[in-house]
């Protein structure tokens, strides 16, 4: 298991082997708190600080995006997959569907690509400060006039399943709805625990503990799965979004340098 410490000037992944230690690539500097992480542990050494962003209330809905697995780990998703883009965690529950939930009824035709009943994804509403429309990519956050956003992830697992009685992936989207003048999404899980919340970064496969993201985020994220209908996810591409989303992306591996973590109060 790799070894983290620093210095004054340099921070080394230390790898002990039987032959000794071997060092590997060194932990980024210089940067703020990093995600995605385990939220079931508290320890984050990382000094950089910002302020917390206000409620998703209070905020802009700018964009939904979905991952494939878990990017972070938690009580109700600490299945680990693998290392890679692809990689990440599973729904604990992952093992114990039936048949019927597991039937893929599109037969791998599905118009929303990457994801297929069984599978575990990980969605994060992005909310900004800025006064801007909701859109795609991350860019949809910032605009010319507000280049430097305080951010929030509204965040939640869910377990795709082949069932009409889960959660449908349209009540959870955006369709155009606004609330006291701001972009909101129509219906975040309320029964999934009380989040985590803690400050840290973007994330996504371009990133790791050597290759940090600079932007400053604030996360919240429900620490059980919920389960979401797989065909109510390729309705949301079929019938267009204004994400203009139709795959699942890849993963940041979970980052577990401390000194890349911010404290969770």
């Amino acid at each position: 298991m790799p070894t983290f410490f620093s210095n004054s000037t340099i921070s080394v992944v230390v790898v002990i082997s039987l032959s000794g230690p071997v060092y590997a690539a060194e932990i980024c500097q210089g940067f703020g708190p990093q995600a995605p992480r385990d939220i079931t542990k508290v320890e984050g050494t990382n000094p950089q600080s910002f302020p917390f962003a206000p409620p998703a209330t209070e905020m802009n809905l700018c964009n939904i995006h979905i991952h494939t697995n878990a990017e972070h780990k938690g009580p109700g998703f600490s299945r680990f997959v693998g290392d890679g883009e692809y990689g990440g965690y599973k729904c604990n529950e992952s093992d114990y569907l039936n048949e019927a939930e597991l039937t893929d009824p599109t037969h791998g035709k599905g118009a929303f690509k990457g994801v297929k009943p069984g599978d575990t994804i990980e969605v994060h509403w992005v909310h900004t400060s800025c006064q801007v429309a909701p859109g795609k990519s991350l860019d949809a956050c910032l605009s010319d006039g507000c280049a430097n956003p305080t951010l929030r992830v509204e965040t939640q697992v869910f377990l795709v399943v082949n069932d009409i009685g889960a959660m449908d992936f349209n009540d959870l989207a955006y369709g155009g709805n606004i609330v006291n003048g701001l972009h909101q999404p129509k219906y975040i899980p309320s029964t999934t625990g009380k989040p985590v919340e803690f400050l840290g970064s973007t994330t996504g496969p371009s990133y790791n503990q050597f290759t940090c993201s600079p932007l400053q985020v604030t996360w919240s994220v429900r620490p059980n799965c919920a389960k979401v209908n797989y065909n109510s996810l390729n309705a949301w591409a079929e019938n267009g979004n204004v994400f203009e989303e139709d795959h699942s992306d890849g993963v940041r591996q979970l980052v577990k340098a401390v000194e890349l973590l911010s404290p969770i109060r």
